[in-house]
């Protein structure tokens, strides 16, 4: 059983670096099960594969080019992986709607990801992201 919790481990780590701080779609098809269901979706939005690559594609990454994902820890049980980390970046184009800043922003995320089969078919998550887009309208 630890040696499957450890392949949960790399996989999430994998999905963190290749998908979120690289980009790579080749990485999120193959790490992404087709039947994926994040239930930390906004209401209304796509909560199945093609709105989790929108969030990291086309709001996040365009937002902080130089994106960085930095993982402090991650507890496994199971088929669930915990991972406490960082999406940080500079704020050179726009995030939901707020003017490009050029200050350097860090999201604060913990999340949990059922692994089946090396795949992600749930996700569950809390971030500061919100807590971020406050600070930077403010200052606008």
């Amino acid at each position: 059983m630890e040696a499957q919790t450890e392949k949960n481990k790399a996989v999430v780590r994998r999905f963190n670096e290749e998908v979120i701080e690289e980009g790579n779609i080749d990485s999120f098809n193959t790490l992404m099960d087709e039947h994926f269901i994040n239930h930390s979706a906004p209401t209304g939005a796509d909560n199945g594969p093609a709105g989790m690559i929108n969030t990291f594609n086309n709001i996040l990454r365009p937002a902080m080019p130089d994106l960085k994902v930095t993982i402090y820890q991650q507890v496994a049980e199971g088929d669930l992986v915990t991972t406490r980390k960082t999406i940080s970046g500079t704020q050179t184009g726009e995030l939901m709607g707020i003017a490009p800043s050029g200050k350097k922003i860090s999201i604060d995320v913990i999340d949990i990801v059922r692994i089946k089969n090396g795949k992600y078919v749930e996700h569950w998550g809390i971030n500061t992201l919100p807590v971020i887009l406050a600070e930077l309208k403010k200052s606008q």
